[in-house]
């Protein structure tokens, strides 16, 4: 169960990166949180039977293989066993959809609530949201977790049904997404775990529905701008044994890259996805870093120079991140850059950046640099 349970909920959480291995016989995920620390966390299914058909998941109905349930009181013991064994330090709890959606989510809930309130457990909890949960739901999970989620799978309504024939894309999926963000905007987190709301994220299964890039990213920023989701993954589709996609060609990992590339310049950079290059028929080229591509053709023949350049304009800078930008921007309070060296000692990845910048109203190019 726990090793099927890894197959679904690919590389979801944390907020840089996810791997997964295998202690003593559990599978788990080793996240990276936004503040540096790594956690390693449970993945696992409340019950691998579902009554779904998504076309691309080893968990789908009608896929031969054995299925295995747990109760929400002897899964949550046996997260508080792992926890106090020092195997884990936190649960990622999803599940296939048994007897409806509304249904299986009470049990997530359930199993959530006696992790908190009968075992104390105040660990690290991420509770999947199911397709059509209710408000009432939703809120009772984003008091109890840490981090929720639902999978979009699919840029929109029309192409979902290509990956998932049950799912309705507004009703089933955006709404619990729209929900979320409500409760985040409009209710005050004093009944939330810790006092605040958790962070909300998705995932799209990349390639399974001939969708273009332009079209996941253009959702992407709907979803990061207008409805509070912090992070979004992208899972390049790799065809599973046994279901209806079995023969479809794996899709490259470069294209999952650049995807989050991209995404990244939208939710961190101030970039728009309309600024984003796009081949004829709406991928993002995979041959270079899309931020580059757009530093080629609108700053190499003009080269922004550091010391007077706005915090928007730095982080157009190949090799200058928002920390980047900031530490320039408190540097130039005290000094004037003028070389390489300095700017490298800052944080700047000065082998990408050089080209693209003028120090002190000269071009790097032309400088010698001591490190």
């Amino acid at each position: 169960m726990l090793s099927s349970a890894s197959q679904i909920e690919a590389d979801e959480d944390g907020c840089r990166t996810a791997k997964r291995g295998r202690l003593d016989g559990i599978v788990v995920t080793h996240a990276a949180l936004s503040n540096g620390k790594t956690i390693t966390l449970l993945k696992s299914l409340l019950t691998s039977v579902c009554e779904n058909n998504c076309l691309y998941c080893p968990m789908r109905a009608g896929r031969d293989f054995h299925r295995t349930t747990f109760q929400p009181k002897a899964f949550a013991q046996m997260v508080v066993n792992l926890t106090k064994a020092g195997l884990i330090q936190g649960v990622f709890l999803s599940s296939g959809i048994a007897c409806s959606g509304i249904r299986t989510q009470d049990r997530l809930i359930e199993t959530a609530e006696i992790l908190r309130f009968k075992l104390k457990y105040r660990a690290y909890i991420h509770l999947k949201i199911m397709p059509g949960a209710e408000f009432a739901q939703v809120l009772a999970s984003m008091r109890l977790a840490d981090r929720v989620s639902i999978n979009l799978e699919a840029p929109n309504a029309a192409r979902l049904p290509t990956l998932a024939p049950k799912k309705q894309f507004e009703s089933g999926l955006m709404q619990p997404i729209r929900t979320m963000n409500h409760i985040r905007q409009n209710l005050t987190p004093d009944t939330a775990w810790k006092n605040r709301w958790p962070s909300s994220c998705t995932q799209f299964v990349v390639g399974g529905a001939s969708e273009t890039d332009k079209e996941l990213l253009s959702t992407s920023q709907s979803l990061h701008k207008n409805h509070g989701i912090l992070r979004i993954y992208y899972s390049a589709l790799t065809p599973c044994k046994g279901t209806p996609f079995e023969n479809h060609i794996p899709i490259s990992i470069k294209r999952e890259h650049r995807l989050y590339q991209a995404d990244f310049l939208i939710r961190d950079y101030g970039f728009t996805e309309n600024e984003l290059a796009y081949d004829e028929n709406g991928f993002l080229p995979l041959e270079k870093d899309p931020k580059l591509i757009w530093a080629e053709r609108y700053i190499k023949h003009q080269p922004l120079e550091i010391n007077r350049a706005s915090h928007k304009e730095l982080l157009r800078v190949p090799g200058i991140g928002p920390k980047g930008a900031l530490a320039i921007i408190r540097a130039r309070h005290h000094y004037t850059i003028s070389n390489l060296s300095t700017l490298k000692k800052i944080g700047v990845r000065t082998h990408q950046a050089k080209d693209f910048i003028l120090l002190n109203g000269k071009h790097p190019a032309q400088q010698l640099m001591f490190f």
